[in-house]
This record gives C-alpha cells, structure tokens and sequence, in this order.
C-alpha cells in the first residue's frame, strides 16, 4: 500500500503489469465503509472512459504509480458512478472484476512470537504480453503510365512505269482518235491498332514474422532486514548443535599377534592391526583424534626375524 496522502496521486501516471501505461489518475475514491480506496483512470481512445482500479498492492515510484493488473483487465473494469463515495455494491463489483477482497476480508497479520521475527523480501517475476504496436494495410489504387512499343507497318507509294510500243505488234490497241481518260489507283497502308485487356500478374498479401530478441527489465524489489537492539554483546549462531559439531576420529594401530607356544621348528611373527583402546569422552564442541602408533611384539625367546 502507498503510505503517502493519496490526493498526491491525482495527475501521476498509472502503470498497468509490465510497466504497460494506463492513463493519469484523476481522482482518489474510497468506498462507503472504508473497505478500499480506488484510483480513477481515464481510459478509452480519447480518454472518455474513467475505469476504477484498486490501490490495496499499488506502489509509487516517482511520478508514477504501478499496480499489479494488465491494461486489458483495467480498461475492462465495470463502470461506476463518479460521486465523492463508492458504495458497498459497486466496491463489491469491481473487488470481484479484479479478483481481490476487501480488507475486512483479508486474513490478519500472525501474531510475532516473542524473540523471533520472519524476514521476508520481493522477489521479481518477470512475464510476456502481447500488446498492439501497430498496424498495416493493402489499398489498391491505379496509376497510369506511357508504354512505348514498336510495330512493323508498310503503306503503298505511286510509281510512273513507262512500257514503249511498237506500231503493229500484236498486243498494241488500233487508236483511231485522240481521247481523254481518267484512271483511278486505289493505295493502302497498314496502321497501328491498339487495344487492352486487363490480366492478372502479381499476387501480394502481408504476412507477420516472429523476431526474438531480450529486453532488459530493471525493476526495484524491497526486502527485510533484521539487526539486534541490545546493550549487551550478542553472538551469532549458524543454527548447529553442539554435538554436531564434535568430531572423533576413531583409527587404527599396529600391533603384535599374540605369543604362540614353541615347538622347536621355525616360527613367524605377524602383525595384526587392532583397535586401540578408546580415549574418555571429550568435551562437546572438541576434536578428538587418535594416531597410529607401532607396538613391539612380546619377546617370545625366538630370534628376531630377518
């Protein structure tokens, strides 16, 4: 909870989950019992709507304010009236949009036990959501342009063909008077022709590729801590007993085999290894540690071995 006078939160900014902005806060409501004090945030694409969000896990941070919510959930928050007040209804509709009870609801603190306290600390949680940052679309528009092609053409031109005659032959007409005449030559020529027809030649759609990358989140977490207000000197214990940490090191030490009776023939010593004797008790907390030692073996009258 903010321990600062909640009138000073009116015109900070409010961070949803993830440090997501939200809006400015406008005004400080607090319900008809007591129960609970809202913020009202303007919300809505033009800042028309005003949701109201709880300040019970609200922290501030300079001039803005989080709270442990995401901006759908916010912006999504049941609309009440804004009065000076909250009634117990609509404090019960938005406790229930947010998931969270009111504080007569809420267990109480365990009583501390005398000489020992709980040292708590925050711990971060770091999480994804998905949010809009923008968007594209396909328009369609036509655009004219000069297209310049070539095309083969050919047109007929007038030639004069002169053909002398001979008086007599065969093929020259008999002309027995002077005539005027009129021959007409048609001429032609080839010209371009154009014409349009519209065919498909391209499809294009938008499409959405996944990049990842790490973002760096830097957030502050508060943690306890716990020191000893005493005129008397004070020694730290790591919690061990005292019996765990005595150490007894039990070993082993070399001794001669027992003494077999003679028998005239060649005889063998052996060494034999033997537990020796245990030492008293040590004080709790001390060391104890056992060497190894070499004990002769008793003189059996033999001839020390070679």
């Amino acid at each position: 909870m903010i321990e600062v006078n909640l009138r000073e939160l009116v015109g900070k900014t409010l961070l949803g989950r993830s440090g997501v902005r939200v809006g400015k806060v406008t005004e400080v409501y607090e319900s008809t019992g007591g129960e609970g004090t809202f913020a009202a945030v303007k919300t809505g694409l033009f800042g028309n709507h005003s949701s109201f969000v709880p300040l019970a896990e609200a922290e501030l941070h300079g001039d803005n304010v989080h709270v442990p919510y995401p901006k759908e959930l916010i912006d999504q928050a049941p609309r009440v009236a804004a009065d000076q007040e909250l009634s117990t209804q609509e404090e019960e509709r938005l406790f229930a949009h947010y998931g969270a009870a009111p504080a007569s609801q809420r267990a109480a603190a365990a009583p501390v036990e005398d000489g020992v306290v709980t040292r708590s600390e925050e711990r971060l949680h770091v999480a994804t959501e998905r949010v809009e940052t923008g968007r594209a679309r396909l328009r369609k528009y036509v655009v004219t342009e000069t297209v310049t092609h070539t095309v083969p053409v050919s047109h007929e031109e007038l030639r004069i063909v002169r053909e002398p005659l001979e008086p007599g032959a065969m093929d020259v007409p008999v002309v027995t008077s002077l005539t005027e005449e009129v021959h007409e030559v048609v001429l032609s020529a080839e010209r371009p022709v154009v014409q349009r027809e519209i065919v498909p030649v391209e499809r294009i759609r938008l499409d959405t590729e996944s990049v990842s990358g790490e973002e760096m989140v830097t957030e502050q977490v508060r943690k306890e801590q716990v020191e000893v207000l005493s005129d008397l000197p004070v020694h730290e214990s790591t919690g061990i007993s005292a019996a765990a940490e005595t150490t007894t090191h039990s070993e082993l030490f070399v001794a001669p085999r027992g003494t077999e009776p003679s028998t005239g023939e060649a005889t063998t010593s052996e060494l034999f290894l033997a537990p020796r004797e245990p030492d008293p008790p040590a004080d709790a907390g001390e060391t104890v540690t056992t060497e190894i030692f070499l004990a002769p073996r008793e003189d059996d009258g033999a001839s020390p071995p070679r």
